[in-house]
């Protein structure tokens, strides 16, 4: 059952807060139950040997996460809560783009690649604020860009930051509430519209990345392949697609992409299992429902 999307009620948090993606709760998690105590002289699966000599002091010999770990857990979760102000603790960072790597997955039918992918679509992908709201969105022609209605809610303009990091500020044409999907009309300066592929015939197994603003970070990619094709999930009105590749707050209404650069969903949900967050299960509303919504609403405006 869906639950409402937490950042649409409250007060607003800061410019750019990441909207979404809805959660689909889908239990709590099932505690493993501890593993048997390994046998005198086989710890960690090792030959018997000599017994080693008995520790000065005791010690607590429970194994402990790096600090690393911790500290990144602590990030990611504060990312959540904290939205924008997340963004500049990853900036902090100074990571530059090229030195967060995405393992390359090849389509051995075509060569393609998921960096090629990425290349293709990376320019056609926008960073959506709307309010205290921050999400994505994909161009799909000289003037429109389709995101989630989710990250617009409420909201008659928005700006979008393009690809070449210039801002331009758009109008609001509609939403479809139940297929989540929004059209925002704005002069994009001729910024390239993504090539629209078609859902109809994607495959479980094959190859996608998903493109947008994860925590505000502009223009992150993250690869996975589509789990299902025809995912009953919430109160959608049609089967949507699952993937593993990650999704997160702030990547509602960005484009998922084929290995040949073209769009084949859009990003707009994840499952969680009690409160937690990203688990690799995510939801797109297939391209072709969702050019079907968007078509309509710039008719209709």
């Amino acid at each position: 059952m869906q639950n409402p999307d937490p950042l649409l009620h409250g007060s607003p948090v800061g410019l750019g807060r990441p909207a979404g993606p809805r959660h689909f709760v889908v239990g709590e998690p099932v505690v493993p139950a501890p593993p048997a105590p390994p046998g005198p002289g086989r710890a960690f699966g090792l030959p018997a040997g000599p017994a080693a000599p008995e520790p000065e002091a005791p010690h607590d010999a429970t194994p402990r996460r790096p600090r690393v770990l911790l500290t990144l857990a602590t990030a990611l979760a504060l990312g959540a809560l904290l939205g924008s102000a997340t963004t500049g603790l990853v900036t902090g960072l100074s990571l530059a783009p090229e030195e967060i790597a995405t393992p390359a997955v090849v389509d051995q039918g075509t060569g393609t690649t998921t960096a090629s992918a990425a290349q293709r679509a990376l320019p056609s992908v926008v960073q959506v604020r709307a309010g205290s709201r921050g999400g994505s969105g994909v161009i799909i022609d000289a003037n429109h860009v389709v995101t989630n209605g989710h990250v617009v809610v409420g909201s008659e303009t928005v700006e979008l930051l393009l690809d070449d990091g210039s801002s331009v500020t758009g109008r609001v044409l509609g939403a479809d509430e139940r297929n989540d999907i929004a059209v925002v009309e704005a002069d994009l300066g001729g910024a390239r519209a993504a090539a629209l592929g078609r859902s109809a015939g994607l495959q479980i197994g094959q190859p996608v990345i998903a493109v947008g603003s994860p925590l505000g970070l502009t223009g992150s990619v993250t690869a996975g392949v589509v789990s299902a094709v025809d995912r009953s999930s919430g109160d959608y009105p049609g089967p949507m697609i699952q993937t593993d590749a990650s999704i997160n707050q702030g990547n509602s209404g960005g484009p998922l992409v084929d290995l040949s650069g073209q769009v084949v969903g859009i990003n707009t949900a994840i499952a969680t299992v009690g409160s937690s967050g990203n688990i690799g299960i995510g939801f797109a509303v297939p391209i072709d429902r969702a050019a079907d919504v968007a078509e309509r609403i710039i008719a209709g405006a």
